[in-house]
């Protein structure tokens, strides 16, 4: 009798093991797919909940704009209830009132008509309108005009200018500044434009003081110089960064706009005056910093002041402060500016997701509009002038840079 015995065993194995593995594969595309889907779920709610914050601040200018127009008025009493309005510490009471917005269970829809297919709101929002500093960003050669404003009962009389952050430094570069030597010898500046500048070098910084004084002023008063009582309505600056590069600053940097020698020297003026640097921002802040005081403005009285920085050479983040300082009696207060760039503070919400935006805003004197620049150029400037009476004898000229 023959018998014919068969074995499966191998087979099942081999069956078992590849319904795990397949099972682990498909188990695991599955959590890939839900997992890009929570995540792009998420980013999605993120850029909508940073929309809906963008949204508050939108709104925080509008509440911006009604508070010029009402102080652009008469009423002194209304102007200050819409400036305590502004500077409340209860979320979105800036915005309270403004057309079409809706304050509901404490948040403000963001929506189009009826629909909010994400469930979008701005949830709180506050205005600082006097803020302790003024910052800014200036590209390569680049300028800002600065209203030096403090409120109606604070006086100041020092600045303080720090300029070029981390976010100056290259992409690649590591956390030391590449600083000039310090030296008694008028330096010789590299030609603009030729790259002798390093990236890593903070810019020449120049600062521009024009003032007028509460008591009138002529026009002959920019152009004379520091009289005896130190009085002066126009002062030019040339901060030059010195320093050892990857070592702090091993001594404060503080002057004065009479340093203007340009002004009063009867030789070869030192143009270029050197401020310490920091060689190394690991720690993060400005490289470089120079304490500046003002003199009091010609004629005297309470000032009114502009500050012009120009960066030259590289571009620089800067961070602008002012105080009020009394050596004699040991006073030294920080000034806060007076509605020059508030700072406004944005929470948005999508569904259960929140994001946060803070952002300075530029608020000009309606009552006293400045002049920034009728143009603002980098590299040459030709102008003919033509006087006549004559339409046709108007020439085009031929300058040529």
């Amino acid at each position: 009798m023959n018998k014919n015995k068969q074995y499966g065993a191998v087979s099942l194995f081999v069956v078992v093991f590849a319904a795990l593995l397949i099972t682990v594969v498909t188990v695991s595309f599955v959590r890939i797919m839900l997992q890009d889907q929570r995540q792009a779920s998420s980013t999605d709610l993120s850029q909508s909940a940073y929309d809906s914050a963008q949204a508050g601040v939108e709104d925080a200018k509008r509440a911006l704009v009604r508070y010029q127009s009402i102080c652009a008025g008469s009423d002194a009493s209304a102007c200050a209830d819409a400036k305590a309005k502004l500077d409340s510490s209860t979320c979105n009471e800036a915005v309270n009132g403004l057309k079409d917005v809706d304050i509901n269970d404490g948040e403000v829809k963001v929506q189009e008509g009826s629909a909010n297919k994400l469930n979008q709101a701005y949830t709180c929002v506050k205005i600082i309108l006097d803020t302790v500093d003024y910052l800014g960003a200036l590209a390569v050669d680049g300028s800002k005009l600065i209203p030096l404003e403090s409120g109606p009962d604070n006086s100041f009389n020092t600045i303080k200018i720090e300029w070029f952050s981390k976010n100056n430094l290259p992409d690649s570069a590591s956390d030391d500044v590449v600083l000039q030597p310090t030296s008694s010898q008028l330096p010789l500046l590299p030609q603009s434009g030729t790259g002798a500048w390093q990236q890593k070098t903070p810019s020449i910084m120049r600062a521009q003081l024009v003032q007028i004084g509460s008591n009138g002023f002529s026009l002959g008063d920019f152009d004379s110089v520091v009289d005896p009582s130190g009085q002066s309505n126009a002062n030019t600056l040339f901060l030059y960064p010195v320093g050892i590069t990857g070592q702090p600053p091993s001594f404060s940097s503080d002057l004065s706009f009479s340093n203007d020698t340009r002004r009063n020297s009867t030789t070869r003026p030192r143009v270029l005056l050197p401020v310490q640097c920091s060689g190394t921002l690991a720690d993060g802040g400005y490289a470089c910093s120079v304490t500046i005081k003002l003199p009091d403005p010609v004629g005297g009285g309470k000032r009114t002041a502009f500050l012009r920085l120009s960066s030259l050479y590289n571009k620089a983040n800067y961070r602008v402060t002012m105080f009020n300082i009394d050596s004699a009696n040991g006073v030294d207060d920080s000034i806060n500016f007076n509605a020059v760039q508030p700072e406004i503070d944005s929470t948005g919400r999508a569904n259960d997701l929140f994001r946060r935006v803070k952002v300075r805003v530029e608020l000009s004197d309606v009552n006293f509009p400045y002049p920034d620049g009728a143009i603002d150029i980098s590299g040459n400037f030709c102008k003919d002038f033509m006087v006549t009476d004559d339409v046709a004898d108007y020439d085009p000229g031929t300058c040529k840079p």
